[in-house]
């Protein structure tokens, strides 16, 4: 599976993004996707998670204002973040995998990942 991150950029404190996250060579049959995303010099943290059932999975710090949603026909993964905050700032990357439910929020659990996309946040 090869994934394809876009939608960062810049944006001003309150705006909204919308990433996507396209994968190509697998569909996402089965899949877990998840968001996460990681600034210079500290770890890659959980931002969203969404499984195969549909059931979502939101880290404290984005509910309410963040929503993951996938096309499983586009094999594709998406994560609206509105009322964005500077601390928002970093490079979210999509992943996918299948991790057990206690297991979702935790990176090594995914077996493959995006690029990254730049998302940043200006106060």
């Amino acid at each position: 599976v090869q994934l394809q991150a876009s939608g960062g950029g810049l944006v001003q404190a309150g705006g909204s993004l919308r990433l996507s996250c396209a994968a190509s060579g697998r569909a996402f049959t089965g899949y877990t996707l998840g968001w996460f995303r990681q600034v210079p010099g500290k770890e890659r943290e959980f931002v969203a998670a969404i499984r195969w059932t549909g059931h979502t999975y939101y880290a404290d710090s984005v509910k309410g204002r963040f929503t993951i949603s996938r096309d499983n026909v586009k094999n594709t993964v998406y994560l609206q973040m509105s009322s964005l905050k500077p601390e928002d700032t970093a490079v979210y990357y999509c992943g996918a995998g299948n991790p057990v439910l206690s297991a979702t929020y935790f990176p090594t659990m995914y077996n493959y990942w995006g690029q990254g996309t730049l998302v940043t946040v200006s106060s």
